[in-house]
This record gives C-alpha cells, sequence and structure tokens, in this order.
C-alpha cells in the first residue's frame, strides 16, 4: 500500500542577514532617542572641556557615549549595519534639535557607525557580547580620530593627535562598547526586548 503521506520540505533558516520590520523600526527609534539625548550630552561635554584646557587631548574621554546608539543597535536587532544605521540617524537628529556641531555630526556619526560596524563583522556577525561591542568602539575611536584632528583641531601636533586617539579609543571601549552592552542588557532584563534574541535569552537565563 502506497502511503499517501508527502515529507515536506525544511523551511528555510531565517538568514541573520535579513531584517524584519521590527529590526528597522527599532534600529531608527534608538537612534532618534540617542539623538534627542545628545543635545543633553553636549552641554556636559560643554560643562568638563574648560578642565581640559591644559592638555585639550583628554577631552576624548567623552567622546565614546556618541557612538552608543550604534553599540545597543548592534546588540539589540543583530543585524548587519544595525550600528551604522542607528549611528547616522542619531547624528541626523542631533543638529535638527540645534546641536552644536550642526551637520558636521554626520560626518561624525558614519565614521563612528561603520567602527562599530567593522568590531562586529571581525567576528562575522556571530558574537553579540561584550567583546565585539567595546573592540567596535575602539575602532570607532580611533577612525574618528583623524577626522576630527582636520576638522575640529587642526593646529595640533601629531602627538597630541596621537594621544587623542587614545583617549577616544579608551572612551569608545568603556563608554560606547561595555555601557552599550551593560544598557542593553539592563533593557532585556525588564521584558522590553522580548522580540529579539538578547530579550529572550536573559529571559530564558532567569528560567534556569
Amino acid at each position: 500500500m502506497t502511503s499517501t503521506h508527502t515529507t515536506r520540505p525544511a523551511a528555510p533558516t531565517r538568514s541573520r542577514f535579513r531584517w524584519r520590520t521590527v529590526d528597522l523600526i527599532t534600529t531608527a527609534m534608538i537612534g532618534v532617542a540617542f539623538g534627542v539625548i545628545f543635545i543633553g550630552w553636549g552641554q556636559v561635554y560643554n560643562l568638563v572641556d574648560p578642565l581640559t584646557k591644559a592638555l585639550p587631548p583628554v577631552s576624548g574621554l567623552l567622546g565614546g557615549f556618541w557612538w552608543l546608539p550604534a553599540v545597543v543597535a548592534a546588540l539589540v536587532t543583530r543585524r548587519p549595519g544595525a550600528a551604522l544605521l542607528a549611528e547616522v540617524v542619531a547624528a541626523s537628529v542631533e543638529p535638527l534639535l540645534g546641536g552644536q556641531w550642526g551637520l558636521l555630526t554626520l560626518g561624525s556619526g558614519l565614521i563612528q557607525g561603520l567602527g562599530v560596524e567593522l568590531g562586529f563583522l571581525i567576528f562575522a556577525y556571530r558574537r553579540w557580547g561584550w567583546l565585539p561591542a567595546a573592540l567596535g568602539g575602539l575602532l570607532a575611536g580611533l577612525l574618528e580620530t583623524p577626522f576630527e584632528w582636520a576638522t575640529y583641531y587642526p593646529s595640533w601636533s601629531a602627538g597630541w593627535a596621537g594621544l587623542y586617539a587614545i583617549t577616544m579609543g579608551l572612551s569608545g571601549m568603556v563608554l560606547g562598547g561595555l555601557l552599550g552592552w551593560v544598557l542593553t542588557r539592563a533593557l532585556a532584563g525588564t521584558g522590553a526586548l522580548a522580540p529579539f534574541p538578547v530579550g529572550r535569552e536573559r529571559a530564558e537565563a532567569r528560567r534556569l
């Protein structure tokens, strides 16, 4: 007797490179939210900057905060390009709200987003922990340094630019990468990221 049962082909596994609508919307919302927050961070920078006049490159220690949207978006959506998109959105919103650096933030946003993106690309978009986040923050700081040297500080010596690269890299690792990782895990712990892998992983860990 011939069976009438037919075996259905296995459904293809959804590629990690394929974006869902929720990924796109969330990435854009992260960018917008941080674009607003950046207005406040700019005021913090203005308060601290006079304290660095003796050694201006030290101001780079504040820089990493500006690439938080790239790190958070990448860790939340786990999609190639999320870091770049979120950072560019944030850099577009900031000048619209009267950010003090105007449209130059668009150049910074592009460079910083690419730097963070590279941190995850090096791991082939397969690792989404603190290490690629910190590496992305470091690379963003190193890539941003030549842009700011040419744009904002052309009178600096190569030595000062080198010191600025060090402070920007360190800040990128801590304020960008590690803080972004901590913030993402904290958000996941609230249940707000339930539609995303990081939210499901946190929920599963709490059940164990």
